[in-house]
């Protein structure tokens, strides 16, 4: 039994531990090289022929790096790319102006979640995305103006510092990257895909057995509503032969998971069918049930992802996302998530489908794919105690073999230098046509050898 001293000493010490404070943490980052991203649009801050702009990121391809150094009390932010040039204001727009001047510095205050505002100093102005006009997306031109949800920005390095992953038993969900195969059905070996001529540029040359085996761990297949169900085939049904059953290529997965019981296996459905008809198809598939993951109902969104480990040991193996509306299904009456279907935009975020046509230049900007005039989920999206995963497109309009196979080989320096920054998360899925050629399997191999910060 504790003394009466004893028992004095430690109340007084839970008292010091209570008012003692607590290490800060760091006002400002370090000084460095940073894009300046705006927390609700995800877009960058780019200098555009002396007006600031938010861009879709571009990497280091459009004057969106800057250069974070103190002044006085104050910093500036100069462009990488333009030395004696920074991000500064003109009136109630945002602009470059030369570093000397006053109108170049800001009191840059955290604004929690490793946001930050950016203060006129000596006054209540900050750094702020223009309001949105009805029926449109965020104006291009960043302003001066009040404080609030607009006026908070990350400040992304460039460069961020990596760290190790962690042994195989302790890494998240979250932290790893798979193999993805864009159109995994549109293969010419499986069946049809999709009307005649269509038919004679698949996506991927490889069956679906066959992708399984080479190491591809996520599938993205489009499904169509049918008298038979529903069908695998791009754009349309219609004089497609041989067409393919969603509940067969499942199947296939579902059997390679119960003869690899350490693999995971994720599936994203472009989805035309009704739900009703979803969930029928589903149920042909024999042990679905069996290793179907619900993070619907084991506390993810409040607790984030579970180890892989964990998963593997619980049998929860086979994700299952859909991009259909929930609103629309809500009217129907029947939620997808009802029967393990899991709604992609509330539990990934994804970069916008195209790099452009199947030949010449691509367009390696990384944005989200779900930002326009009626949806804004940026790639920066985060919850708390939760962070989406993140679905990577690195593919063409048109499936042609030799550009996707040049693709294939930049992929891990897209990842690196675009994407990742603009989500300010590493990819978990890489998604890829023709995964077969330029060896994008290395890319996944580099990235499974850290975590982002």
């Amino acid at each position: 039994m504790r003394t009466p001293h004893a028992l004095l000493a430690t109340t007084v010490a839970l008292a010091a531990a209570v008012v003692a404070p607590q290490p800060a943490a760091a006002a400002v980052p370090a000084p460095g090289t940073y894009y300046v991203q705006s927390a609700t649009t995800g877009l960058n801050a780019a200098d555009s022929g002396g007006a600031v702009e938010q861009h879709r990121p571009r990497g280091n391809e459009d004057r969106q790096q800057w250069r974070l150094k103190p002044d006085g009390a104050a910093h500036l932010l100069e462009n990488a790319d333009a030395p004696g040039n920074c991000l500064g204001r003109s009136g109630d727009q945002a602009a470059t102006v030369t570093c000397a001047s006053a109108d170049a510095a800001w009191e840059i205050t955290p604004a929690g979640d490793d946001r930050y505002t950016l203060k006129v100093p000596g006054a209540t102005r900050h750094l702020t995305v223009a309001p949105k006009p009805s029926g449109a997306n965020y104006p291009a031109r960043l302003g001066v103006g009040g404080a609030g949800d607009l006026a908070t920005w990350y400040l992304t390095p460039v460069d961020p510092a990596t760290a190790p992953m962690p042994p195989e038993d302790r890494r998240t969900l979250d932290q790893v990257t798979f193999l993805t195969a864009h159109n995994a059905y549109a293969n010419g070996v499986d069946g049809g895909f999709a009307p005649p001529f269509v038919n004679l540029v698949p996506n991927q040359t490889r069956g679906i057995e066959r992708q399984l085996s080479d190491g591809v761990r996520g599938f993205m297949l489009d499904i169509h509503q049918t008298p038979d169900g529903a069908i695998l085939c791009h754009n349309s049904c219609t004089l497609v032969s041989r067409p393919v059953a969603l509940w067969v290529d499942l199947q296939r997965m579902v059997d390679f998971l119960e003869a690899h019981p350490d693999q995971v296996v994720t599936v994203f459905l472009e989805d035309y069918v009704d739900p009703g008809v979803l969930r029928a198809e589903l149920a042909r598939v024999d042990g679905l049930s069996d290793v179907l993951y619900r993070p619907d109902r084991t506390g993810v969104r409040m607790n984030g992802w579970p180890a892989m480990a964990d998963l593997i040991a619980a049998n929860d193996r086979l994700l299952i996302f859909t991009d259909h509306s929930r609103s629309a299904d809500q009217s129907a009456g029947l939620t997808r998530d009802s029967f393990g279907v899991m709604y992609q935009r509330e539990w990934t975020v994804e970069n916008y489908w195209s790099m452009g046509s199947g030949v010449g230049s691509s367009d390696w900007s990384c944005y989200s794919r779900w930002y326009d005039a009626g949806t804004n989920i940026p790639l920066t999206r985060t919850e708390p105690g939760f962070r989406p995963l993140f679905v990577m497109n690195h593919f063409r309009d048109v499936p042609i073999a030799g550009t996707a196979a040049t693709d294939n080989t930049k992929l891990a320096d897209r990842a690196r230098r675009f994407c990742q920054p603009a989500a300010r998360k590493k990819p978990t899925f890489l998604a890829v046509d023709h995964y077969d050629l330029g060896n994008p399997a290395s890319a996944v191999a580099t990235l499974n050898s850290y975590t982002y910060p």
